[in-house]
């Protein structure tokens, strides 16, 4: 059974109290005059024969069918002209063709399309007759104006008199549900669809399989999905993109596999699913596969198929595939400019080392400058990319820029470009302008308040952070887990174990967070940071979670800070066990190894790094000066020129007048040639990157600048503590970005509080 047969009801059916509460008072026609001259100011837009035809309509000397309103009424909706019309309506009422159904329902849809649901209301209220037409029109009209709550209701009125809906209707009506997530509903309906035997229809099977996937049913989709008999590519389609929408990727792939095996022909939606699913699995190959597909099926040109296809590549780390299919496409849209900025930010999360991310980031800056000069004006999701790039690049000038820009534009008011202004001025050290975007905001929401308490932590404020933890609770937002990390870490830089403790209760207590890993980890750093050290393998012992890497790795730093051994090569064997990816915790090892002369450990530790296929920490830094990027190797011997050279030594003699003492210890480095482990004692001052990039900041840079360093590994101790020396000599605020933590030094002062560098 195809569909069910429409029927006619009369005017006696009952109206619902809740819909005339909706219902407008009266048609616009009824409210305003629009008379000749209102009308003629509106049909600059329209085709003379629209004129012409409105012209005869208006003499009168004609005899008029009914069917002549039909293309005057679609020309009035594909104008969005809604005074065109109600002029017209108002006519049809006048000639007496208002008892006209098939009018009347075209007249409803047009009401409808053109966003006046309370007239398209009005018109269907009035109807001396309704078919199934009538009420589907009017439930699409619903849906289309995001109120499908209203389309449900008219749905259920209509069988409650009698109606009998069709294939679309019920269609139409699923796709109500699924916009509300209502799954009870929507199995209602399933199961009238099975009581009338029609599951088997493609229209029917669609429309349930897109409804499971958006109510988080995948296995439902699918069974809907496979009780179609005649399966088409938009079937193939639903179900692919229900995968993918579920997180099943492998599954949708393996069903666009089948799709092909069947002799189905992808369209650009299917395509576009796919390649979105092979972005989602970094499946590089069976991208590139899809790609050839879509040139051969004449998709190439298409923009959503390329735009996915391009950020596949980019995710994948494939710049050139990305870069020449950019470059060869006809026209770019403002997707297309996101997509490839958006790409290139992804990959400053996923490069194999800092400065290849750094590229990456410089790159999507650059991209944002073409499109800028294209003519193309951003959007929020450019503005919002744009600055996480500034974030992860420490570029606070860019930064101001982008922001002087969402001012311009007025997309500072949207609440996501206002957190992502937040986070990158946090990022950048400059917490003062964190305050200022975090108090200029018109909304805010819990992820506004979360990245304004992350920022005064993470810049050493933690009394603020505390503070506008407790504004947040007192204007009634309710904080989550990573609300807590947050306050936690506060209460971790600044040593407050006794208010740590009590945010963790309340937390656990209060707000009914169960503790994860990031929790107990400011815990523990919290004890350590106090020398509390027994307390936090206490605190360890009594975790619900079994410790990874990272606690393990805070215990170590702090049992070698204060001279526990035997307690911080009891945390270095539970580290081993683990068998780390991270090369810094095996180079953290080695040298507490060496420092020890425990040398069964030190090989025991080397093969584990040989076993384990430990890339070896290369330790680079690097500094962007006037746009363009300067990088530094650690490199004892070779300085990259004389004046550095000069100014190191200069500044070292200096800071050692005022205090400052050189840490020579035992350090594990690996041979560049033929990648031999050397043990060797030696000053860290001569080889560490950082050093060599912020003398040279400081040589090209004016007396006022900040000088803002990324360095792709953590700092050392003894150049944490050099540096601190060098912000007190040269008055100069010094913010360098490591692989763990954000330390802005600032007259001798680190924000990290002199614990960050440990670990």
């Amino acid at each position: 059974m195809a569909s069910l047969p429409p029927v006619a009801f009369s005017n006696t059916v009952k109206i619902d109290q809740e819909f005339k509460k909706f219902s407008a008072p009266s048609l616009p026609f009824e409210k305003k005059n629009h008379g000749t001259k209102e009308l003629d100011k509106d049909l600059g837009s329209f085709s003379s024969e629209f004129r012409e035809a409105l012209s005869l309509i208006r003499e009168g000397n004609r005899k008029l069918e009914s069917s002549s309103y039909v293309p005057l009424l679609r020309e009035c909706m594909e104008n969005s002209s809604v005074r065109g019309v109600a002029s017209i309506h108002s006519h049809i009422f006048k000639t007496g063709f208002c008892e006209e159904l098939f009018l009347m329902t075209f007249l409803v849809n047009v009401y409808a399309k053109c966003g006046e649901m309370a007239s398209a209301r009005k018109v269907f209220d009035n109807l001396p007759k309704r078919n199934v037409v009538t009420w589907t029109s009017l439930m699409t009209g619903y849906i289309h104006n995001s109120q499908p709550e209203f389309a449900i209701d008219i749905f259920k009125e209509m069988v409650e008199v009698g109606g009998y809906p069709t294939n679309y209707t019920l269609g139409i009506i699923l796709n109500a549900c699924s916009s509300l997530f209502d799954i009870e509903f929507g199995k209602q309906i399933h199961a009238y669809i099975i009581k009338y035997d029609i599951e088997y229809d493609a229209s029917i099977g669609n429309a349930l399989c897109s409804f499971y996937s958006k109510c988080r049913c995948l296995d439902m989709a699918i069974r809907a999905f496979q009780r179609i008999e005649e399966k088409n590519v938009i079937s193939w389609t639903a179900v692919i993109s229900a995968c993918g929408d579920n997180g099943n990727s492998a599954m949708g792939l393996d069903m666009f596999v089948q799709m092909l095996a069947e002799g189905v022909e992808p369209n650009e939606v299917t395509l576009t699913s796919v390649s979105s699913l092979c972005c989602t699995m970094q499946a590089l190959d069976a991208g590139s596969q899809v790609h050839s597909l879509s040139i051969k099926l004449g998709y190439e040109s298409d923009l959503p198929v390329a735009n996915s296809i391009m950020y596949l590549y980019l995710k994948s780390g494939c710049i050139s595939g990305a870069k020449k299919l950019f470059d060869g496409m006809n026209t770019v849209s403002l997707i297309t400019w996101n997509a490839m900025i958006a790409g290139h930010a992804e990959m400053t999360s996923h490069a194999d080392d800092g400065l290849s991310a750094y590229i990456c980031g410089i790159e999507a800056l650059k991209i944002f400058h073409r499109m800028q000069k294209s003519g193309l004006k951003p959007d929020l999701y450019t503005f919002s990319s744009v600055l996480s790039i500034c974030s992860s690049l420490v570029a606070l000038e860019q930064g101001e820029q982008v922001h002087a820009q969402t001012i311009k534009t007025g997309f500072l008011s949207d609440m996501v470009v206002g957190t992502a202004l937040l986070n990158m001025y946090n990022k950048c050290g400059s917490i003062n302008r964190a305050i200022k975007a975090f108090l200029e905001m018109s909304t805010r929401t819990l992820i506004s308040w979360t990245s304004m308490i992350t920022a005064f932590a993470q810049n050493g404020h933690s009394q603020q952070a505390l503070e506008i933890f407790e504004d947040m609770r007192f204007v009634g937002i309710r904080p989550n887990k990573i609300t807590f990390v947050a306050v936690l870490s506060a209460c971790s830089q600044a040593g407050m174990v006794d208010q740590g403790l009590a945010y963790y209760e309340m937390m656990k207590n209060e707000y009914k967070i169960i503790p994860v890993m990031d929790h107990n980890a400011c815990m523990i750093d919290m004890f350590v940071r106090l020398g509390q050290v027994d307390e936090a393998l206490d605190f360890i012992k009594k975790m619900d979670l079994a410790p990874n890497e990272f606690i393990w790795s805070i215990l170590i730093a702090g049992c070698k800070s204060q001279g526990k051994l035997e307690l911080a090569f009891y945390a270095a064997e539970q580290l081993l066990e683990l068998k780390p990816k991270d090369p810094e915790i095996y180079f953290l090892l080695l040298n507490m190894y060496l420092s020890a002369e425990r040398w069964k450990d030190v090989s025991r530790v080397r093969k584990m790094m040989k076993d384990e296929k430990v890339n070896k920490v290369v330790d680079w830094s690097w500094i962007s000066i006037r746009n363009k990027v300067y990088a530094f190797k650690a490199d004892a011997k070779k300085h990259h020129n004389d004046e550095i050279a000069k100014l190191l030594v200069d500044l070292l003699d200096r800071a050692k007048a005022i205090g400052y003492k050189v840490e020579t210890n035992l350090e594990m480095t690996v041979h560049e040639e033929n990648e031999e482990a050397i043990i060797a004692l030696e000053p860290a001052h001569a080889h560490h990157s950082e050093k060599l990039a912020v003398a040279f900041g400081l040589l090209n840079t004016s007396n006022e600048a900040e000088i803002r360093v990324i360095k792709s590994i953590s700092m050392c101790s003894d150049c944490h503590n050099f540096i601190k020396f060098v912000s007190i000599l040269t008055s100069r605020t010094i913010i360098i970005r490591d692989s763990k933590k954000l330390h802005k030094f600032d007259n001798g002062q680190c924000s990290c509080k002199d614990f960050g560098n440990l670990v």
